[in-house]
């Protein structure tokens, strides 16, 4: 079927459901679900009920979209994402990013759980996003354009907008949340990585790296979003000591950071 075609009747059932126009769009990562009590709910609508939207199959995303207010700013937040390891091609990966243009977002709000690699991180803390290296996953871009959507060739000298950064990092310095900063590596996952892949993605000058937002802030700038993210660090990939990482000591790390990251963007909300 036809993108456009599937897009418009995805957005159709959406609004079936909702008559609100949200500016503002939320991915929420692994473990950062309960971002959810920070929004004035409207209507939460499972993804397996919205036309063409992918399912997703992963502990601690819990999959829905959510329409409502934030400091009374209208949202949509998408509670769980897909994940390319989840054996969805990129373009089904970031089709729900295409579909929230279509509803209406212009700025688009990531968070996601990522693995420390420079060593002045430590685990719980909040790394806000400057730029990202995808070279090891597929670019959702690949395959046929469609122009009604964005470019062909879309510059990505500024996937993270540079205005929407010095924003966050004033509204953290307000409420007093330490926030780091630095350059997230996109990788295909579901394994973590080796000791010596985290070497090298030191070395080539990656700060954190996860399984998922890659695709999603290409597909956001490829349809003219702005887009700001931030990593909670929930582990260490170079250590010392044991360097065993489950998903479950990812997901109490995310927890423990959440409060943090809600604080922050509630405050970032209000003034989009």
């Amino acid at each position: 079927m036809d993108l456009i075609k599937q897009l418009n009747e995805t957005v159709l059932y959406i609004r079936s459901r909702s008559s609100r126009v949200p500016k503002v769009g939320i991915v929420l990562g692994s473990g950062l679900g309960n971002l959810v009590e920070e929004i004035a709910v409207d209507i939460e609508i499972p993804y397996d009920e919205i036309p063409h939207f992918p399912v997703t199959t992963v502990e601690g995303h819990s999959g829905k979209l959510i329409l409502g207010k934030i400091s009374g700013k209208p949202v949509v937040a998408m509670s769980g994402r897909f994940h390319y390891y989840e054996g969805y091609p990129a373009h089904y990966v970031v089709y729900p990013i295409r579909a929230l243009k279509y509803l209406g977002v212009e700025t688009l709000v990531i968070s996601n759980a990522a693995g420390g690699i420079n060593s002045s991180l430590r685990v719980g803390d909040l790394m806000i996003i400057t730029d990202h290296i995808s070279l090891f996953v597929a670019n959702p871009l690949i395959g046929k354009n469609e122009e009604a959507i964005g470019l062909r060739f879309p510059d990505m000298s500024e996937p993270y907008n540079r205005r929407l950064i010095s924003r966050v990092k004033e509204i953290a310095a307000g409420l007093q949340i330490p926030l780091k900063e630095g350059v997230y590596a996109g990788v295909t996952g579901p394994t973590f990585e080796t000791r010596s892949e985290y070497r090298m993605l030191h070395l080539v000058g990656c700060d954190a790296v996860g399984m998922s937002t890659v695709q999603e802030v290409i597909a956001a700038v490829h349809t003219g979003m702005k887009v700001v993210a931030v990593s909670v660090i929930t582990d260490m990939g170079i250590r010392e000591d044991d360097n065993i990482i489950t998903h479950e000591e990812v997901l109490h790390a995310a927890a423990a950071a959440e409060p943090k990251l809600s604080a922050i963007f509630r405050e970032l909300v209000a003034e989009l």
